[in-house]
Parts: C-alpha cells; sequence; structure tokens
C-alpha cells in the first residue's frame, strides 16, 4: 500500500515489525526530523488500527488513517519548534516506536505527551519505558520544570496499566475530540482519561 504527499510523493506504508527483530540494547534513540514523517505516520496508523477501533470508526481506519497521519506529521515535522520534541526508538531494520510532546501546555497539568507508540509485537521489552524516561528527562530539562500528562483511551486498558505502573495517576476523564475534525470518523462519543505526574523526576528510573 502506498500513499501520496506532496513533499513526499508516493511513500510506501510498511506493516509491523516481526517480533524478533529488536532486543532493547540494540535499540538506538534520537530526534525526529522532517523525512522520518512517513515511517513515523506509518507505524502511528498501524497502532490506531490495532488499539482504536470500535472508539474509530472501521471506514476510517481502513481507509483514510493513514493519509490523515501522514500529513500530521509533515506539518508537525515540517520545521524545528522549540515548543515540542519527537523522540524515534529505532532498530537497524526501522522504527520501532515514538514519542511526541508538547511542552507547557497546560498552566496546570504541564506538558502533553501527545503519542507514544511502540511497533506491534515488540511490547513489554522495555521500548516504552525508555521512550517516557527519555520525555521526562526533556521535560524536567526546561528552565520553567512542570508536570507530564496525557490523554488515553478509554477502552486502551493496556496502555492505562502501563502508565499506572510508571507512577502515572488518573485524574480526568473526557469526550475525545475526532480526527481531523470529522465527525464521522468516530463510533458514538468515545472518551479519554488524563493521567500525570505531578513530578516527572520519577520517571528518570524507568527501565
Amino acid at each position: 500500500m502506498t500513499v501520496r504527499h506532496p513533499a513526499f510523493g508516493a511513500v510506501p506504508m510498511p506493516g509491523s515489525m516481526r517480533s524478533d527483530v529488536a532486543c532493547p540494547h540494540r535499540v538506538q534513540f534520537r530526534l525526529a526530523g522532517f523525512s522520518d514523517a512517513p515511517k513515523i505516520a506509518a507505524l502511528h496508523a498501524d497502532s490506531w488500527r490495532r488499539h482504536y477501533r470500535g472508539a474509530y470508526s472501521d471506514t476510517f481506519l481502513d481507509g483514510d488513517v493513514t493519509a490523515d497521519r501522514l500529513a500530521a506529521w509533515a506539518d508537525r515535522l515540517r520545521a524545528p519548534h522549540a515548543g515540542r520534541c519527537t523522540v524515534l526508538a529505532e532498530h537497524e531494520r526501522g522504527l520501532v516506536g515514538f514519542a511526541h510532546t508538547v511542552f507547557d501546555d497546560d498552566p496546570t497539568w504541564g506538558a502533553l505527551l501527545d503519542n507514544l507508540h511502540v511497533a506491534h509485537g515488540l511490547k513489554r521489552r522495555g521500548i516504552g519505558s525508555r521512550l517516557l524516561r527519555l520525555t521526562a528527562q526533556a521535560v524536567t530539562g526546561r528552565a520553567q520544570r512542570r508536570g507530564l500528562y496525557l490523554w488515553v483511551l478509554e477502552q486502551n486498558l493496556d496502555a492505562q496499566a502501563f502508565y499506572r505502573a510508571h507512577g502515572g495517576t488518573c485524574v480526568g476523564r473526557r469526550h475525545i475530540s475526532p480526527p481531523g475534525g470529522v465527525r464521522g470518523r468516530l463510533n458514538g462519543s468515545p472518551a479519554a482519561l488524563r493521567y500525570a505526574w505531578h513530578d516527572p523526576t520519577v520517571l528518570l528510573a524507568s527501565r
């Protein structure tokens, strides 16, 4: 499957990685740039298809989701921005995870961890924990130190368990907005839960 984008042309959208291709000690971490948008979009779309089904419509997940994510990531990464960062986790065969953070997003809750995704089949290997720790390092390393928070779908019980295991506390609930503002991309009125860390330094010991 390919998706066309003005900046990238015809971009192949690879499937998820085999579970035998990555060991934690062989994964490298770096900041993302504009040229990384296609592979981030591919992993993001795959994760949404696997974990957001039921909340997002099948028509969207089986159709426009890849193009939607490619457009979003191309826009996010078009130019460096001091108010946000995207950390990639890579193995020699490709991208295995990423985390995107918006600094100083909320005056009460602090930085927003807007996305954290790990390739299917590679979870429970420490990649998500490393991404969470690197996010905390970026947040606590800023001059104005605040908390860290995120939104996780109410139906995504595995993700909630992961964040609780890393010290996150559920502090709120809201209905989610449809991707791209297109109401038909949602099924009903799905909700998300806010998980927060008032002191993100607790995440610096995550392994």
